[in-house]
């Protein structure tokens, strides 16, 4: 992404929020727009592909209060054209580094965002008087990664260790990231080993470019690899043992820091990005950190009253009490048998009552019934549904 891209990109417009929304307000348009545009629901759909990226970026930048205030900063200073010198400026270069206003920032690569952060977008864009010997090419953040994980049920509410592979780009073994087959590329001489010349464009400051001989690494390898064509970087493959903490939830994503690419000239890894999955479970449901369970129980039970054993997940059995009168789809609570919390403790598991209605009655027990209706003919369950109907 240019700099004049990342300038004129309004994020809050991409999540479909004010200026001065709230984190809570953030953090809700992201969900309803990452559920709607996920590429799980929208296979083989290339907008919508396209489009849950930009949503992620614009979340990646937004969601987190220092990156915010960092692009609202950068936004204000470049909308309306671009910096203007101050007094003292005078009409030479103008010695202003954005890199220490952004170098701290660090984007999603994975999510759609900068694999540099947004030091590397800008940290160039003004420069100190210009390249020369006595300037370094700056390190380079390694790429952020994303990648997808499906859990079962019950290893999303425990948590789980998985393994991941993941394939990124990292330095050339063949050539130990030199570029050159010997392992003796040359500084190049064009920008001097920064990686970055200098051009002006008037209005009392001057840009850098990357290098267009050396594409901007600082080196020229004489006798380029085979394996990385000189570039110092090769597509390499590793498996991780990734732990996915309790309590993870369908469609969540994990953010995990320095596990991503490696950097580039000591330059800090990126991180990595794991889309959660979670399979159904035939018995059990969830709802937030609370698990949810319908058991069916006997008309003389709901009735009469009695005691009924409810499945735990994961657990031994608990025993409910159900009261005299108790009606079909009634909602009890079984306390600290739910889903783990980012604190560490449970939800609750809801347990729902339905009255089972046998399809076959024979001997004693119809004849039980038919007494009971005899017994309860002069009631009529109804009678208030039509009075009110009438009412209306």
């Amino acid at each position: 992404m240019s700099t004049k891209d990342f300038i004129e990109k309004d994020y809050y417009k991409v999540l479909g929020v004010p200026k001065d929304a709230t984190e809570a307000e953030i953090k809700k348009a992201y969900r309803k727009l990452a559920r709607e545009y996920h590429p799980d629901a929208n296979k083989g759909n290339v907008k919508a592909e396209e489009r849950f990226k930009e949503i992620s970026e614009a979340n990646d930048i937004l969601g987190d209060p220092k990156k915010r205030k960092e692009y609202d900063e950068a936004r204000a200073l470049f909308g309306n054209g671009g910096f203007r010198p101050g007094p003292g400026a005078g009409g030479g270069s103008f010695n202003f580094d954005l890199g220490d206003l952004f170098g701290g920032a660090q984007g999603g690569q994975g999510a759609g965002g900068f694999g540099g952060g947004l030091g590397d977008v800008f940290g160039g864009l003004f420069n100190r008087g210009g390249a020369g010997p006595g300037t370094r090419t700056q390190p380079r953040r390694g790429q952020d990664i994303e990648s997808e994980v499906t859990l079962s049920f019950t290893e999303a509410i425990e948590g789980a260790t998985v393994p991941l592979r993941m394939s990124s780009q990292s330095p050339c073994k063949a050539c130990s990231g030199t570029g050159d087959k010997n392992g003796t590329p040359r500084v190049c001489p064009t920008c001097v080993g920064t990686g970055q010349v200098a051009r002006g464009s008037g209005g009392g400051f001057s840009l850098t470019d990357p290098c267009p001989d050396c594409k901007g690494r600082g080196l020229i390898a004489e006798n380029a690899c085979e394996v990385c064509k000189g570039s110092g970087r090769a597509k390499s493959s590793r498996t991780m043992q990734v732990r996915i903490p309790a309590g993870v939830s369908d469609g969540q994503r994990i953010r995990l820091r320095g596990k991503g690419a490696p950097g580039e000239r000591g330059g800090p890894a990126g991180d990595l990005y794991v889309v959660v999955h979670v399979d159904a479970h035939p018995v059990f449901g969830r709802k937030d950190d609370n698990l949810t369970v319908t058991v069916p129980v006997t008309f003389a039970e709901a009735a009469l009253g009695g005691e009924v054993r409810v499945p735990t997940l994961g657990g031994p059995p608990v025993t409910l009490k159900l009261p005299p009168g108790t009606p079909n789809g009634r909602t009890m609570r079984a306390r600290g048998k739910g889903a783990v919390r980012k604190d560490g403790t449970r939800g609750d598991l809801l347990v729902t009552v339905e009255v089972s209605v046998p399809k076959d009655l024979t001997g004693k027990a119809r004849d039980a019934l038919e007494a009971y209706r005899e017994a309860t003919a002069g009631e009529d369950p109804r009678a208030d549904l039509f009075q009110a109907a009438k009412g209306a």
